[in-house]
């Protein structure tokens, strides 16, 4: 009696698919912007984002702050990715994520496609509307993440201009008193 439950969504996000591609797939890196998660760790001492590798999850408590053990695969960087529940964990019985990174003009197109088959057609309701929050918060955590980087770049880019502008005035000021002494 299980249920099936489908989400996809799509967001424009401005920057590179091999920076979105890393950000989203690895679990170190989508643990630190992702609020859906608390931890994520490769199972093997390798640690590397390959096909078939086993990571360790740990959700937050807000989805019950279920562990789970996922094995990625379809894994084509920087273009796809995504994983696999190996084992069912609380109601759900599977659960896939699918990520596809397409480049376009001035950034990327981020589909985001989550798949999960709910072991108590009871519960299948409230996890729907539960895991659609999960893929529209994390696209938009995501495209949060690649804007404060880029915000923080532009913001030391403007201290750094800044400064050499108050070097350049300073050196115009001292340049015109050697100037006036000479007189």
């Amino acid at each position: 009696m299980s249920e099936e439950i489908r989400i996809k969504h799509t967001i424009p996000v401005r920057a590179r698919p091999d920076i979105l591609y890393r950000l989203a797939l690895e679990p170190a890196r989508r643990v630190g912007w992702d609020r859906n998660y608390v931890s994520g760790t490769y199972v093997s001492s390798e640690g590397r984002l390959v096909n078939n590798a086993l990571v360790n999850y740990r959700l937050a408590r807000n989805l019950l702050g279920l562990k789970f053990q996922a094995r990625y695969g379809q894994l084509q960087a920087p273009q796809r990715g995504g994983w696999e529940s190996v084992a069912p964990f609380g109601p759900i019985e599977k659960m896939t994520q699918s990520w596809n990174f397409k480049a376009m003009p001035g950034g990327t197109e981020v589909t985001f496609g989550l798949n999960a088959r709910i072991r108590y057609r009871w519960a299948a309701k409230q996890l729907e509307r539960i895991l659609n929050n999960m893929v529209v918060g994390t696209l938009l955590a995501l495209q949060k993440q690649v804007d404060a980087q880029g915000a923080q770049l532009m913001e030391d880019m403007g201290k750094e201009m800044a400064e050499k502008q108050k070097a350049e005035q300073k050196a115009a000021k001292e340049a015109a008193k050697a100037a006036k002494r000479r007189k």
